[in-house]
This record gives structure tokens, sequence and C-alpha cells, in this order.
């Protein structure tokens, strides 16, 4: 009987050493997604730039978000993954990396995540609930999360991830996607008060690069990186109609975003829920 088990283990082994790696993976826990292999596989806090940012950083995944997973590979004690997924379309020749120790593999696609429609009372409440947060490239999650024994956090929003984590993920996270997302409000060849009597509140006057969100007819809220600023920027309310004046002086709105991977000189506004 023992040499019948032996047989069997050195059939099985060289099997199991071969089998293929589970191809799919889901978030357990809020985790960063980085676009740099190396970072996501450092013991050690990543660099900030002149800035105070960490440009390594595309998005922080919140619990659910599924992957499907590109390449593996071991980098120094970690094991690292390259990922995709439908949750974070990249730009352009962005490649996304993730540590494995946060994921749960699964040899099936996980369903996206399904945090459903919110209100738009607690979306508006949400949003200005985040008034004097620090600007974090990357950041859509406002508290942060632990990394480690060191301690970094992303603990903050940049412009599109305001509006990620006051609607806990349910719009786009990029603004490349936020331009054609949602109801388009015509706008072309308005002048600035003309716009203002059409705007309604959680309208989102983006580009491709920044977003700003409408509160109500007086104000308007964003989060900006001043950098060399106390703080770096960060979320902050102006006067709709001020706010409306200086992206005017510089861009011209349009009722639709032009296709192509250009960024003109223009903005549009989109109505967050049809």
């Amino acid at each position: 009987m023992n040499a019948m088990l032996l047989f069997f283990m050195c059939c099985l082994l060289p099997l199991m050493a071969h089998a293929e790696p589970l191809p799919y993976a889901v978030a357990a826990q809020a985790l960063p997604v980085y676009n740099s292999r190396e970072t996501a596989a450092s013991e050690l806090p990543p660099q900030s730039d002149q800035c105070g940012q960490v440009r390594q950083l595309e998005f922080i995944a919140l619990p659910g978000t599924p992957f499907r997973v590109v390449n593996e590979t071991r980098q120094g004690q970690q094991s690292v993954l390259e990922v995709t997924s439908e949750a974070y379309p990249p730009p352009p020749g962005i490649r996304l990396f993730v540590r494995s120790d946060g994921l749960t593999r699964r040899a099936t696609p996980a369903p996206m995540r399904s945090p459903g429609i919110p209100l738009q009372d607690d979306v508006l409440r949400k949003l200005r609930a985040a008034l004097g947060l620090p600007y974090v490239w990357g950041g859509n999650l406002r508290q942060g999360l632990q990394l480690g024994t060191h301690g970094k956090r992303y603990a903050g929003l940049d412009c599109s991830g305001l509006l990620y984590d006051a609607t806990n993920g349910f719009t786009p996270r990029n603004t490349a996607d936020l331009v054609t997302y949602g109801q388009a409000v015509p706008i072309s060849g308005l002048q600035r008060d003309q716009l203002i009597k059409r705007l309604k509140p959680l309208d989102l006057i983006v580009w491709k690069g920044h977003l700003v969100i409408v509160l109500d007819r007086e104000y308007a809220i964003e989060s900006v990186l001043w950098c060399g600023q106390p703080g770096n920027g960060g979320v902050r309310l102006t006067p709709l109609r001020q706010r409306l004046g200086e992206i005017m002086a510089l861009r011209r709105g349009v009722d639709s975003w032009p296709a192509g991977g250009s960024r003109p000189r223009l903005f549009v506004v989109r109505r967050w829920l049809p």
C-alpha cells in the first residue's frame, strides 16, 4: 500500500507543479492599484513627487472589484499580479499592478460590483462632507487605507475620485469616461448666465483631465491640486458663477465630447443620472 501511494504522489506532484494559475481575482478589501510593478511589490512607502503626490497610484479598488489576471511575477518576497478590470479602464499605455495578498483568486470571472443607484441627497451630503480633504492623486477613498507597518495612507481624493467616493463607486472613475457618462446637457453657444439657468444639482462640468460638480445654483465643488500650497490643495467650494467664468475664459462649451484621444480646450455638461 505504501509503495502504491508513493507511486501516485510521484505522478501527481509534477501535475500540481504545472497547474495553471487561477486567471481571475476579486478585491477582498480596499487596496491600491499601481501603474508600476516595482511600486506594487515594494515594502517601502512609494516616493512622492514635488507636489506630494504618488503618481504611480492609479486608483483604489473597492472591496468586490473584479480583475482578470494578465501575468503573475515574484518581486522580492511579494507576488505581484498584472491585471485588467472593467471597473477601471486605464489611460492608453498604462498597465495595472496589484499585490496578490489583497485578492481572492478565482477560476471564473467575478461579477461586477453592484453598489446600487445612490440617492441624490446622500450624494450631495457626502460631497459637502468632503470639504477640506486633501488632494490625493489616484485617491477615491476619503479615509484612505493602512499599508503595512509604514502607515502610508492615501487619505484624500482627486477630482473624479471625489464623485466616485460620494457615489460608492457607482460612477466611472476617470474623466475620460465621465465626458460621455449620463445624459448630455445642451450648452453650445450659451453665455455664462444662460448656462447657469440650465444647470441642476449634481451636473458634471467635465473635460478630459478635470471635473467640477454643481452643488446648486450658487456653488460648485471640486478637488484641485495646488502644488506648493498648504495641503497641496484639496476639496473646495467655489461660487458657481465665478468658477464658470474661469472655465469659459479658457474653454468652450460643447454639447458632446469629440471622438478621439486628443484633449481639446472644450468642456461638456453631463447629467450624472439620466
